[in-house]
């Protein structure tokens, strides 16, 4: 149990147990000297000389416990997160040394170490950027060769999650609400004729056609169910004339194969973090109370499986219904000129729920964002129910409660950078926390922290912090 308490609270607590030891040796001390001395007149005089003692003898442990949280314990942790920073998070650049110059040859040593770490990072980052680079050129081949294809297609696995969607078929989802990887076919496509269609290819390993309708209910498209040979799941065609797409267009592929062997949903804080898709989000607003300001700019990231999947982001202008004030348009750049004819909160929230369906949400400092629209959740005719996880707090866990914790401070902690004409816009924001999510995680991991409500349960001992955020 001991062992599981942070470094810098098992300090304090050793030195609380000095200032009792002490505290108690020396009413000891003075207890038997009172009985000895046979004197009932010195009583007053030992009992001033306790409590002067006492005082003292508090003061000085303290004033010792301060100085070695200061300069031994805090610079530990910082060494600690740093070094975790460049062994799992790609972080380069040397070691903050200046805190840690009281830790004798633990930070020269630590920073030889992390120098070595970057050296075979780099190695490894050279030849993962050839592989790189020769899988992007079969990946250019194999959208040429698509592009002479006159259809939409998208790869589903068993569970009837998208794995993979051509740029066609996300102009076809896009009818009915945004295209997203792993995300379930029936959130834009009537359930009933596919699950039909699908056990009819499973029972006779043939293409199968069926006609369903939008979810909205106003289409219907005329879709073909392929079978993928041995691997699981199916290829689904939509119709090039229904689908009403252009031959010549160009075909970018989002995708990820590693979904067709996912396991089915199971309870978010049971399943592992490298599981999860997250969709990291960031607003701009007409002020900061949230309780009468409104929101002018909704910005989302999606992150799966670690990492950002280009393409799937939403970038939205919100008209708040009230002017923008000056002092906000300086900082967000939003004018009401350019909120003039965007939807307004109630259908901007649903489009962001969507997006976010089946996916934990982040933020940083979630409860001033969240705030926002769970106040309009009754006009969106939505339920604000995803799993919450904000990087205030797991910057508290990786980094200590007594580090800087603001977004700025975590890029430049992690190398991440925000380019100066996307800081304080929504998208840019978001952007900059999903890099810092990914950046993250893998640490998270390194601690022992394999689940979703392995992460909530540390952060929850952090809570304090946003609370003096807010």
């Amino acid at each position: 149990m001991f062992t599981q308490l942070s470094l810098r609270l098992r300090i304090f607590l050793f030195f609380s147990l000095l200032a009792v030891g002490g505290l108690a040796v020396t009413a000891a001390a003075l207890t038997i000297g009172y009985h000895r001395a046979d004197a009932p007149e010195m009583l007053d005089a030992f009992v001033f000389s306790g409590l002067l003692t006492g005082f003292a003898l508090l003061a000085m442990v303290a004033g010792v416990w301060l100085l070695f949280d200061e300069n031994v314990a805090k610079p530990i942790e910082r060494l600690a997160s740093e070094m975790r920073a460049r062994a799992h998070a790609g972080v380069q650049g040397d070691l903050d040394l200046s805190a840690a110059r009281y830790l004798g040859d633990l930070a020269p040593a630590a920073q030889a170490v992390a120098g070595q770490l970057s050296q075979s990072a780099l190695g490894t980052a050279e030849r993962v950027a050839a592989e790189t680079a020769r899988l992007a050129a079969e990946k250019d081949r194999l959208t040429a060769l698509l592009t002479e294809i006159p259809m939409a297609m998208a790869i589903l696995n068993p569970d009837h999650r998208i794995v993979l969607y051509d740029g066609q078929a996300a102009a076809v989802l896009a009818q009915i609400a945004h295209p997203r990887l792993h995300a379930s076919l029936f959130d834009y496509l009537d359930p009933e004729p596919i699950k039909a269609a699908y056990g009819e290819l499973q029972r006779t390993g043939k293409e199968v056609r069926c006609t369903a309708r939008g979810t909205g209910g106003q289409q219907s498209y005329d879709l073909r169910l392929k079978p993928l040979g041995a691997a699981p799941g199916y290829m689904l065609i939509f119709d090039a004339s229904e689908a009403q797409i252009a031959p010549d267009a160009a075909r970018p592929l989002v995708y990820d194969f590693d979904l067709l062997d996912t396991p089915g949903d199971a309870v978010f804080e049971e399943r592992a973090l490298s599981d999860l898709c997250f969709v990291v989000f960031d607003t701009e607003t007409t002020g900061l109370l949230p309780h009468k300001d409104e929101i002018v700019q909704i910005g989302a990231v999606r992150v799966l499986r670690g990492r950002i999947i280009e393409g799937e982001t939403l970038d939205m202008l919100v008209d708040p219904g009230i002017p923008i004030p000056p002092a906000s348009s300086r900082v967000h750049k939003v004018t009401d000129a350019m909120v003039a004819g965007a939807p307004g909160i109630a259908e901007a929230g649903r489009s962001f729920h969507h997006f976010a369906r089946d996916s934990v949400i982040v933020a940083h400092n979630a409860p001033f964002d969240m705030a926002f629209l769970r106040r309009h959740a009754t006009a969106m005719g939505v339920t604000w129910d995803h799993p919450i996880l904000d990087t205030v707090l797991v910057s508290a866990v990786v980094f200590g409660a007594s580090e800087t914790h603001t977004l700025d401070a975590l890029c430049d902690r992690l190398g991440v950078t925000i380019p100066e004409a996307l800081r304080h816009t929504a998208l840019g924001d978001a952007r900059a926390t999903a890099e810092v999510l990914c950046k993250l995680l893998p640490m998270l991991q390194a601690r022992g922290m394999r689940t979703f409500g392995d992460v909530i349960a540390e952060t929850r001992k952090h809570g304090r912090l946003l609370e003096d955020l807010n």
